[in-house]
């Protein structure tokens, strides 16, 4: 139980083990992170006894930039046979959980084990209530098994208040097929992410207008036409003719580095191919200067030194915005339909 398992993009191994790390140094926690290339998680070993529960008591989930999902426990191993009466023996000790999600890495082995926790799970779940493990109370801790095959798996405990929304970090959004981009699912997701689900009508409804820097062909307007809102989209580049059929959407060819709009809009949305350091001066100029209320932007990533450059991005903005004396909210995470990139969530709290 003194090891976090920390799920991520495959490539983004290192950046999670700076992240972790740099959180376990701020609650003075001794411990050290390691992971391979390319095998979507990593592993931070902490030496103090506790240690895994008092970093994740320390830092809320929805905090971390590079990290999907996250649990503490430790790996077991399991016979090809009666898988379930080891695990039921190693969980004995343990309080009874909550809820069950098994899981794996988003890797290409870890998408041919899918199908065998799908079988798994059903017995799985059945044994576990009936040993009194398992009682469906989402008020208690949740059972995490990531499986790194069919005869090694990480036995994890989180809280459901603070861990991912969904299995591995993974939502489960179908790409509508009236979409002009598959670049709509991140507009999607983020507002999942950021957003409470019983928010949405208050925070994205249609009595709201909106503008999409570099919209072009439409895969973040077709999100906020869909919401109703009234769309400024702009982008030297054509827009989709089922969006402007709308009357919802109006096109500017021009720059969406210099445009700004003639009175305040709701939301802002942008991603824009730019270096990340242009992209958050556009950011922190849009909120903090009035011309919407809420922005929801990718920055695209440089090739090293990834967290790093994020974190210094982000506590740009912050300083841009203390400097203004005016309060804002800052979310940032790489998403699961995001590549090279984080999306950031920012909403303006005070005048």
């Amino acid at each position: 139980m003194n090891t976090l398992l920390l799920h991520c993009r495959p490539g983004f191994e290192s950046e999670v083990c700076a992240e972790i790390a740099e959180h376990a140094a701020r609650l003075e926690l001794a411990g050290y992170a390691k992971a391979r290339p390319d095998t979507a998680c990593a592993e931070f070993i902490c030496s103090d006894p506790g240690g895994a529960e008092r970093l994740m008591a320390g830092v809320r989930f929805s905090q971390l930039i590079f990290v999907r999902q996250w649990a503490r426990g430790g790996f077991i191993e399991l016979p090809e046979k009666d898988r379930i009466s080891v695990l039921l023996a190693h969980l004995a000790a343990y309080p009874a959980f909550g809820s069950l999600w098994l899981e794996v890495l988003d890797t290409n082995d870890g998408k041919e084990l899918s199908g065998f926790c799908k079988k798994f799970e059903a017995p799985l779940r059945k044994a576990l209530t009936a040993a009194g493990r398992l009682v469906e109370d989402a008020r208690k801790a949740r059972l995490l098994l990531t499986f790194r095959s069919g005869r090694e798996v990480f036995v994890g405990v989180a809280e459901a208040n603070n861990s991912a929304l969904w299995p591995m970090g993974i939502p489960r959004l179908k790409f509508p097929r009236e979409a002009p981009s598959r670049s709509t699912l991140k507009l999607e997701e983020a507002w999942h992410t950021f957003i409470p689900r019983e928010q949405w009508d208050e925070r994205l409804s249609d009595e709201m207008t909106a503008v999409d820097l570099g919209a072009a062909p439409g895969g973040w307007t077709y999100q906020l036409v869909r919401r109703g809102m009234l769309v400024t989209a702009i982008d030297n580049g054509p827009m989709a003719e089922s969006l402007m059929d709308t009357g919802l959407v109006q096109h500017l060819m021009v720059d969406g580095f210099t445009w700004k709009p003639k009175h305040p809009v709701d939301w802002m949305v942008c991603d824009i191919v730019e270096k990340p350091a242009r992209s958050a001066a556009l950011l922190e100029a849009w909120i903090g200067e009035g011309h919407c209320r809420e922005a929801v932007v990718n920055l695209k990533l440089p090739m090293k030194q990834r967290y790093a450059e994020v974190r210094r991005l982000l506590e740009r903005i912050a300083e841009g915005f203390a400097a203004r004396r005016i309060k804002v909210s800052i979310a940032c995470k790489q998403l699961y339909h995001d590549r090279e990139e984080v999306t950031c969530h920012l909403r303006r709290l005070s005048k």
